[in-house]
């Protein structure tokens, strides 16, 4: 029986949601499973991935294949990193210290990463915010020094219609 990781679709239309499972791959793909080892919800930014990392080692570990997809996500939450390490430490390349300290680097690394850009993403939203506030009140001063301009010509009219009646009636006196 070969076994896959793979992911298994739900969700809405154009708002997919998957789950991680390992199953055989005569399955459908959105059925029977035999493990659910976790999550991962592409519409988040950066996308969520919970992940039962000692699981998909384990299974890893009995010959079951992850699919391109499932790889990404297997070597982005560095389940591969530690797989890789863990076979260094079994043919004797490294101490299980050495392997450990190894992925606790690669670890710190990443999530310093991933922090950093949720910090950038947070700052350039900001940054938006600023830009979107500054171009409303560049409209907003636009549309005022119109209304101004509008009131200021319509007084000028007034004042005239008032001036041209006075000086009509003067002549007619004359006359």
């Amino acid at each position: 029986m070969a076994v896959k990781i793979r992911l298994q679709r739900h969700g809405k239309k154009n708002f997919a949601f998957f789950h991680i499972v390992v199953a055989d791959s005569r399955a459908p793909r959105d059925g029977r499973f035999i493990e659910q080892i976790g999550s991962y919800n592409p519409n988040t930014n950066p996308a969520t991935i919970v992940l039962n990392a000692e699981r998909a080692l384990a299974w890893l570990k009995v010959g079951a294949q992850p699919t391109l997809t499932a790889r990404r996500i297997l070597s982005y939450e560095g389940v591969l990193l530690c797989r890789h390490l863990q076979e260094g430490v079994a043919k004797g390349a490294l101490t299980q210290a050495q392997a450990d300290a190894k992925f606790a680097a690669w670890k710190a690394q990443k999530d310093e990463k991933v922090s950093a850009k949720i910090s950038g993403l947070k700052s350039e939203a900001i940054a938006k915010a600023k830009e979107a506030k500054a171009a409303e009140a560049k409209v907003n001063a636009a549309r005022a020094e119109a209304i101004a301009a509008k009131k200021a010509a319509a007084e000028a009219a007034e004042a005239a219609a008032e001036e041209t009646p006075a000086e009509e009636e003067a002549p007619a006196a004359e006359a």
